[in-house]
């Protein structure tokens, strides 16, 4: 039997709501009665206990079997063995959606697991939305409905735009306390997503009309290609998705063949997978919150550009260094600009950007002046007023405080670009003020390296279209790599130049007189290396020897290595012997792809030698590549500046460089389902003008299905 399609329309907007467990004492089940009360539920309310002839003056019925219409959906407020007796009636019922709140569950031991999945099967067969086990539930304000373990009073203060979507229900308990700066469209506490995921909750709230902001508390991702395309859709719909992941630990444990089947761990790719797909990442809860609430204004900034405004030359030294620390945008005042502010405000320190407004002292002129001057400045794309106050304040008067108010709405008003207020520190706020500003829509934030982080983050989401990049090379259909486990440098090297990409001249030998042979023809020194499928790092088992000069060196390192090579593995009969010109001068640098189950192939790009084996400083982007990504990730390493011209060096080719990229990305776009992981290592960048040469490569293929 196929799998009914699961909607989840009845767990968000339902028409009737059952109650499994509920009882008169203060309990969940009582909190969600009066929870739908409060909220103007205008559907059937079900409470079901055989104990109780009513629960919040509301009818009891002592079975699910028992209710007077099929309900939409049933909370469940039991025990697992009960929740479990009374979910095999589901589907009789007519039930379509359920929120299962408890634990012990696949969290909690084997029986706990074999419940959980006789509930799937059941929510599969029937096609029952299942929120849950151990959540907290489901609130959808403006269908005045909710399924959640806390008691909700007041609808209208809770309703907002932002969709919460979190596998942590402290998450939720955390973000809806406070709910001055914005509220919320739906919520979703997801818990063990034993059924309903976290991408199945993103494809609703892209069609909610009534979120226009996504946040999700992600702890695992259980369905990734399914999560990744509702990233894009909802990016394609206007709709940033904010997403704090927390627990980046590896998802497999396989045996990783290539360095960069090592390095690009799970946090990393993951990470990028969510710049690829347009979501905003956040590190921290508070940058979280900040996040959201600057996206409350009526616009966003067309540029990353900052001018902020302040009352303090030490708040403008502040916020220059952590914006330095963190590569905001905050460009200094232009000259005329500049001359007409201290002709006008007085003497202030700095070069205009943050504008100390206090100047003569004549704040109230001063202030709406500096707003209006910077409102106004071709070099900004978002104005910012900094100031700290606070309800509990024993200094200052609250009325000077919302005089501010007053003048940032009409600044705000006057400009195009959006405004915002922002405290020094985190937590500092009158009340008054924070309800004057959101009914002015403009964002109150926080603390200057989260709100300032805040809007950067607005700014790059909305300027940050990317381009597409059709592939311009095309491999054959069968690499023929199919049964080899790994694919050894010399054919590896011979794919690269099939790509039209340069390599290092070299040749395979029989015997001794041969090597040397082609060693004088090639010129010296050289290179010999053994080559196999079965050894894949070679220098790890000393089986390259570099800088050969003459013949009798070549001779002597021929001996070396078929002693090697009979120590290692006496019954070695296919391993052959690679003599290479050695390529001297150039920066080494790597190339590398690894495929991550659920998120494709990814390119990591960096320098070689010790960048990559011990500081690991590296780019990453999802393939195929767009248009500008491969020059983006040689510039944003952290050695980066190692490839310009330094001290009598020349610059390197970094244009040759980005093309050996792209035809990375090509290769894997032609040909990705036979490549499982792929490394160039090192890539010799020689001066501008005189390209790149691979010196090695690796070839790793999918393994063949049914393969061990």
């Amino acid at each position: 039997m196929m799998p009914a399609e699961i909607d989840l329309t009845p767990l968000f907007a339902p028409r009737s709501v059952a109650i499994l467990g509920a009882s008169p004492r203060p309990s969940p089940g009582r909190y969600i009665i009066e929870t739908l009360q409060n909220f103007g539920f205008e559907g059937g309310i079900y409470p079901v206990n055989p104990n109780y002839e009513d629960v919040a003056d509301t009818p009891c019925y002592d079975a699910l079997s028992s209710l007077p219409e099929a309900p939409d959906v049933v909370a469940f407020c039991v025990s697992p063995t009960r929740a479990l007796d009374a979910f095999r009636t589901l589907p009789d019922i007519g039930a379509r959606a359920a929120v299962i709140f408890g634990g012990g569950f696949g969290e909690a031991g084997d029986e706990g697991q074999a419940i959980q999945s006789e509930i799937v099967s059941l929510c599969q067969e029937a096609g029952i939305a299942l929120c849950g086990p151990n959540c907290m539930g489901v609130i959808s304000p403006h269908a005045r409905s909710a399924t959640y373990l806390q008691g909700g009073r007041n609808r209208e203060q809770l309703a907002g735009n932002v969709g919460l979507i979190s596998q942590s229900g402290s998450i939720c308990i955390s973000m809806l306390s406070d709910v001055s700066r914005f509220g919320f469209s739906l919520v979703a506490s997801t818990g063990n997503e034993a059924v309903v995921s976290t991408a199945a909750v993103l494809e609703y709230m892209v069609d909610n009309t009534e979120t226009e902001i996504i946040a999700t508390f992600t702890e695992t991702i259980g369905e990734p290609e399914r999560y990744l395309a509702a990233l894009d859709r909802a990016a394609d719909a206007g709709k940033p998705v904010v997403v704090l992941k927390v627990g980046k630990t590896e998802r497999t444990r396989e045996a990783i063949t290539t360095h960069t089947g090592g390095m690009a761990g799970d946090e990393r790719v993951f990470s990028e997978m969510l710049r690829a797909h347009r979501a905003i990442e956040v590190s921290e809860f508070d940058e979280l919150i900040e996040v959201l609430a600057a996206f409350q204004g009526s616009s966003i900034p067309s540029g990353p550009r900052m001018s902020v405004v302040t009352s303090s030359g030490g708040a403008a030294e502040l916020m220059l260094d952590i914006g330095g620390a963190s590569g905001w945008a905050l460009p200094p005042l232009p000259t005329d600009d500049f001359e007409a502010a201290r002709d006008f405000i007085g003497d202030f320190a700095g070069d205009g950007n943050p504008l100390d407004a206090w100047g003569n002292g004549n704040f109230r002129e001063n202030m709406p002046y500096a707003l209006d001057l910077v409102g106004k400045t071709a070099n900004t794309d978002a104005v910012v007023l900094c100031y700290d106050n606070n309800d509990e304040a024993p200094l200052g008067r609250v009325e000077d405080y919302l005089a501010r108010v007053d003048m940032l709405a009409a600044a705000d008003q006057a400009s195009p670009k959006p405004h915002y207020q922002l405290t020094l520190r985190p937590g500092l706020r009158i009340g008054e003020q924070t309800r004057r500003l959101r009914e002015n829509r403009i964002p109150q934030l926080f603390g200057v390296r989260q709100g300032l982080g805040a809007i950067h983050r607005l700014a790059n989401w909305a300027t940050e279209q990317p381009a597409e990049r059709p592939p311009n090379r095309q491999v054959a259909d069968d690499l023929s790599i199919s049964e080899r486990t790994t694919v050894n440098e010399f054919d590896s090297k011979r794919l690269m130049a099939a790509l039209g990409l340069c390599t290092t001249r070299e040749r395979t030998v029989a015997d001794r007189g041969e090597a040397v042979a082609a060693a004088t023809a090639m010129g010296y020194p050289v290179v010999l290396k053994a080559l196999s499928d079965e050894i894949p790092h070679k220098s790890d088992h000393g089986l390259v020897l570099v800088g050969l000069e003459n013949a009798d060196d070549v001779e002597a390192g021929w001996d070396m290595l078929q002693a090697r090579i009979a120590a290692l593995n006496p019954s070695a009969a296919n391993v052959e012997i690679l003599l290479q010109e050695m390529v001297s001068g150039g920066i080494e640098t790597f190339a590398g792809v690894a495929h991550h189950p659920g998120f494709g192939h990814v390119l990591a790009f960096g320098l070689g030698g010790i960048d990559l084996e011990v500081r690991q400083d590296f780019a990453l982007r999802k393939l195929p590549l767009r248009d500008g990504d491969a020059e983006r990730m040689i510039e944003e390493i952290d050695g980066a500046a190692r490839l310009d011209a330094f001290r009598g060096q020349p610059a390197a080719d970094k244009q040759s460089l980005a093309a050996v990229l792209y035809a990375v990305s090509d290769l894997i776009h032609s040909a990705g389902d036979q490549i499982r992981e792929l490394d160039l290592n090192p890539i010799k960048v020689m001066p501008a003008g005189d390209g790149c040469v691979i010196v090695d490569a690796l070839i790793l293929p999918q393994p063949t299905e049914g393969a061990d």
